[in-house]
């Protein structure tokens, strides 16, 4: 008897984090009749959010299921991990290793205890705002990992904005991760440059053989847009090869919704 596709919750244990990290799964038609292994796409939500939200939210199940019956995506996984307020990142003070968590333990647990096709060529990476700051980060920190990044409005801003920010914006938003300098002039340092996608991008040589395809997608009214908007300058100027658009709409569920199946379609293009 066929069976329908269906979203599970998981846990893992981990040992970097000190915690036990809950993430949600799309799992495809006839999985558990199945011993096909399936590409993998991490899919990642925004601040203030968690593993629920693309779920809850972003129409994930409905949206990829319809795109698998008509052919547009083939059957795969879909990984909802829980990124807190992290940007996806290591903490600057090493107290919350939250990208050696996702390398480390996340992507080899399911890996493990999934049907996946572990290969780069089959595994991808999304998301939205934080989500979509840290699919980018990864990209580039991690070039060997994933096949294309799909990043929907992210949290890409300039040196000048986030020195522009006021103290409580910038610790309520960055304070995890980036720490809470005295003097706004000593936000942008060593660390900041390292985990910095402008910064990345700008100083990445590797020209039109980058080895991850990428996807930027923004809106026009989106209070992001300059940095998106910098960012397609600089991999223009770098010659990395990537896809930019800009579509009406702001920094919301209706512009992410809608924006989901063109950044998993982008992904899945790109696996061999």
């Amino acid at each position: 008897m066929s069976q329908e596709s269906f979203i599970k919750t998981d846990s893992l244990k981990s040992d970097i984090l000190h915690k036990t990290k809950k993430f949600n799964i799309y799992l495809p038609k006839d999985y558990k009749n199945s011993n096909q292994e399936y590409p993998v796409i991490y899919l990642l939500h925004g601040f203030g959010g968690d593993y629920t939200d693309w779920v809850d939210n972003g129409n994930v199940k409905a949206t990829t299921d319809k795109a698998i019956s008509d052919s547009i995506l083939p059957n795969m996984i879909i990984v909802m991990p829980d990124g807190e307020g992290t940007y996806y990142m290591n903490n600057i003070n090493k107290g919350y290793e939250y990208e050696d968590f996702f390398f480390n333990e996340l992507i080899p647990y399911i890996n493990t205890h999934y049907n996946t096709l572990t290969d780069k060529t089959h595994t991808g990476i999304a998301g939205l705002s934080m989500g979509g700051f840290g699919s980018l980060l990864y990209a580039f920190h991690h070039t060997n990992t994933f096949a294309a990044a799909a990043a929907l409005s992210p949290a890409v801003r300039t040196d000048d904005e986030i020195i522009a920010l006021s103290k409580k914006s910038f610790y309520h938003k960055y304070g995890t991760a980036f720490g809470d300098p005295i003097n706004a002039n000593d936000r942008i340092n060593s660390f900041y440059n390292g985990n910095s996608i402008l910064y990345l991008a700008a100083h990445n040589n590797s020209g039109k053989n980058f080895p991850v395809k990428l996807y930027i997608d923004i809106g026009d009214d989106d209070y992001l847009a300059k940095g998106s908007a910098m960012l397609h300058i600089t991999l223009k100027d770098q010659k990395i090869p990537h896809e930019y658009r800009v579509r009406d709409g702001g920094h919301t569920w209706e512009y992410w919704r809608t924006g989901l199946l063109n950044a998993l379609t982008f992904i899945s293009n790109n696996f061999n």
